[in-house]
């Protein structure tokens, strides 16, 4: 067990971001605002009275479990941002949302035990955890592949000085997230100014070796449309963005995820107030692809939420719906073989993950 200086190390990160002026923030919080939609509960509630002409379980009856691949890890929704679409409701104010020192030493013992080849860590800013390096280090140590989703101006923060080198150093993916290879889609989203500090910290990661075609020091960029619509397909923004970024910036990266806006947290009530929820839940609907369930994360991917309750995948988690009780509903109850006999839980805002070409946090699936 750590000493008991984390919730001081914590309020260290809170302060800095709190003084940070640097970082643009397009939005505040859901939590922050005291917002309707800060509850789960309320979130599918408002998808369930949205009239659709088909439920989800109907359209993909046989959705099952696979072999588990991905350790996947949320630390906490603290973040040095507030974008827009986020579907984590992250931002600097939420530090209500973060893992405990105890559920980290557990997170760890159980990533260690697992089969999966994969440990994927998600926030927030999942750097900004007091404990990052402790959970990459042992991961790397277990001899897994480690995913560091990264929303780029994070690199750019004092706290963050060598840690590029030291990813580097233990064979780190760095899976960045940015909304557009331009500047006006990304800022707004994002917040004015973050595509310029993106772009610095893109031009840190290639003079690291990242986005060089060197797998150990993979560089992979996150898509997503930047309103209430579907995204060309992967294969084309990777072409358009690798063109773009090369010739306006001479930056590289290895490979592109292109994912589906999912419709909860802030999207959600983005949806709700500019008018397009219910054209766009009949769009996803519509758009179902049952070629893209085969690659769905919540086949292959354990999600741990920062408290340490576990969940199918990462959009499961933000809506509190916990994986089949049988399965055990902790960290520190997980058993493998168990978690390979459940049933998926399941709800109308999975259709964001097999519209069109299918979409996870690995891309599309289809």
């Amino acid at each position: 067990m750590r000493p008991a200086t984390i919730p001081l190390r914590l309020e260290d990160v809170a302060v800095e971001l709190a003084e940070d002026r640097a970082s643009p923030r397009a939005a505040q919080s859901l939590h922050r605002r005291h917002a309707p939609l800060d509850f789960p509960a309320r979130q599918l509630q408002l998808l369930e009275r949205i009239p659709l002409r088909a439920e989800f379980r109907a359209l993909a009856p046989d959705l099952a479990p696979a072999q588990l691949e991905i350790f996947q890890v949320n630390l906490g929704k603290l973040c040095n941002m507030t974008c827009r679409h986020c579907h984590v409701d992250a931002g600097p104010d939420r530090t209500d949302a973060m893992m405990a020192d105890a559920t980290v030493d557990e997170v760890i013992a159980a990533l260690r035990a697992s089969s999966a080849h994969t440990v994927d860590l998600t926030g927030g800013a999942p750097e900004l955890h007091p404990r990052f390096r402790d959970v990459v280090q042992a991961a790397f140590d277990a001899g897994k592949h480690v995913m560091d989703r990264c929303n780029l101006t994070v690199l750019l923060l004092p706290r963050s000085a060598g840690l590029v080198d030291w990813l580097a150093d233990r064979n780190v993916e760095i899976v960045a997230s940015l909304p557009h290879y331009r500047r006006p889609n990304t800022d707004a989203q994002r917040g004015d100014g973050v595509f310029e500090r993106s772009i610095r910290a893109l031009r840190i990661l290639n003079a690291a070796g990242y986005g060089k075609g060197n797998p150990q020091r993979r560089l992979t960029l996150v898509s997503n449309p930047a309103g209430a619509f579907l995204g060309a397909s992967q294969a084309s923004v990777e072409r358009e963005w690798r063109a773009g970024l090369q010739k306006n910036f001479g930056l590289t990266f290895d490979r592109l995820f292109a994912l589906n806006n999912m419709p909860i947290a802030r999207f959600l009530e983005w949806l709700q107030d500019s008018g397009n929820l219910e054209a766009y839940m009949e769009r996803l609907v519509t758009a179902f692809n049952p070629g893209a369930i085969a690659g769905l994360m919540c086949r292959n991917t354990l999600s741990v939420g920062w408290d340490g309750r576990l969940y199918d995948c990462d959009f499961n988690q933000m809506l509190e719906l916990e994986i089949d009780r049988a399965a055990g509903p902790h960290i520190r109850d997980f058993d493998e073989q168990a978690w390979g006999q459940r049933s998926i839980v399941t709800a109308r805002h999975c259709f964001g993950c097999t519209a069109g070409a299918g979409s996870s946090c690995g891309g599309q699936t289809a």
